[in-house]
């Protein structure tokens, strides 16, 4: 089976075409995989204008699918597109009706049919890509996601009936019923995590967007803590953030409740008074301030935000992952792309003895190979005759 997906849940204009093998056991190939981003045409607002990122993807969509076409070379090889999917929710209303209205049309002329794709469960399953023998427990036991993006934080339980033990036998006649077995457990009552690294990057004066940004400047305090421990010596050995000039300590909200719920806010709020105590209203970003202290502040800062939002993430999911018996975590989403996340995930599911699988950092962010999965999946379900249509507040489930 060939399909053709489309994503433009957010400011990503996405198209994949990707190759299903076999059916008990399918194996997914990327014929191709083109995402056309918008970050530079945002980044000066420090977010995305959702009526300036659906002018965007009008204007996209045919490229990116000319593009796609073009590098599948599927008349080379002899292959035709067997269905259409595409993203109809969560997202910004706006973003995903311009894909769909972009989807009908192509349904319509290539006589296609046309299936909707939950994004957050195409986090989820962008893990099954270059999986094929993926083994997580799922026969009798279920799996504990987490998906972290701009847009959403939510701690997913994915139930498992199926009487096989891979995850790819999901798909298989007998455990129909059990694939999509999902419900939340747990989400952030206000801001998500990954908004929370765009807010509390936009007021250290960083760039857009927040998460790569914070990430680099903690990766560079880092290194440098190394160098200053007995420079010159081979073997040196990387001393606690405490050891540094600059002590500073931020809050881990919700971190000891006993519920899977998350909240960014006051962790936003609490880098906004700090700042504002140590440079002033009038400053306010220390990013402007051009002094070596300053810049000291900033590398700082973000390693205390990246660390607090690790922290939550990690602490909730394992509790999480513990109290339903699971023993397997999946992440998915932009933010599960931060190098530090994931390390300190490996160890935590390692001491815990979890298994853990993360999608490859070019398939965390949002792209179309993972719509293309999650389309073939719900295409072997009731097929449903409802109109597909936007839902900007679609839930798993």
């Amino acid at each position: 089976m060939i399909i053709l997906a489309i994503e433009t849940s957010c400011d990503d204009t996405a198209i994949a075409i990707v190759e299903i093998k076999g059916q008990k056991n399918p194996r997914f190939s990327i014929l191709s995989n083109i995402v056309s981003s918008q970050v530079k045409l945002h980044a000066k607002y420090g977010g995305v204008y959702p009526s300036l990122a659906k002018r965007e993807h009008q204007k996209n969509l045919p490229i990116v699918l000319k593009k796609a076409l073009r590098l599948a070379s599927l008349k080379r090889k002899n292959l035709k597109i067997d269905l259409i999917a595409v993203t109809n929710g969560p997202g910004l209303e706006p973003c995903l009706w311009t894909g769909i209205n972009f989807a009908k049309e192509l349904s319509k002329k290539m006589r296609l049919p046309l299936i909707p794709v939950n994004h957050i469960e195409a986090h989820i399953l962008a893990n099954l890509i270059g999986r094929p023998a993926l083994v997580v427990g799922l026969s009798t036991e279920p799996a504990i996601c987490l998906i972290v993006s701009g847009g959403h934080t939510q701690i997913i339980l994915m139930k498992g009936k199926a009487k096989r033990t891979q995850f790819s036998s999901l798909i298989h006649p007998a455990s129909r019923e059990s694939f999509g077995n999902y419900k939340i457990i747990g989400e952030t009552r206000d801001d998500a995590a990954g908004e929370c690294f765009d807010k509390t990057a936009r007021i250290l004066g960083l760039s857009y967007p927040g998460g790569p940004a914070i990430a680099k400047a903690a990766a560079k305090s880092a290194r440098e803590i190394i160098h200053r421990v007995r420079p010159g010596r081979t073997k040196m050995k990387m001393r606690t953030q405490s050891s540094s000039p600059i002590d500073i300590s931020l809050p881990r909200p919700m971190i000891h409740q006993k519920n899977y719920d998350f909240s960014f806010s006051g962790l936003k709020t609490a880098v906004l008074y700090q700042v504002n105590k140590k440079y002033g209203k009038a400053l306010l970003r220390p990013a402007k301030s051009g002094t070596t202290e300053g810049r000291q502040y900033i590398k700082q800062m973000c390693v205390e935000i990246q660390q607090s939002i690790i922290d939550v993430l990690i602490r909730k999911t394992i509790k999480a992952t513990k109290d339903y018996g699971a023993k397997t975590i999946i992440l998915g989403g932009g933010v599960t792309a931060n190098n530090e996340l994931r390390k300190q995930f490996q160890k935590a599911c390692f001491s815990s003895g979890f298994n853990l699988f993360v999608p490859p950092k070019n398939l965390s962010a949002d792209n179309a190979a993972m719509i293309a999965v999650t389309g073939y999946f719900r295409s072997l379900r009731k097929k449903s005759k409802k109109a597909v249509g936007a839902d900007a507040n679609l839930q798993i489930g």
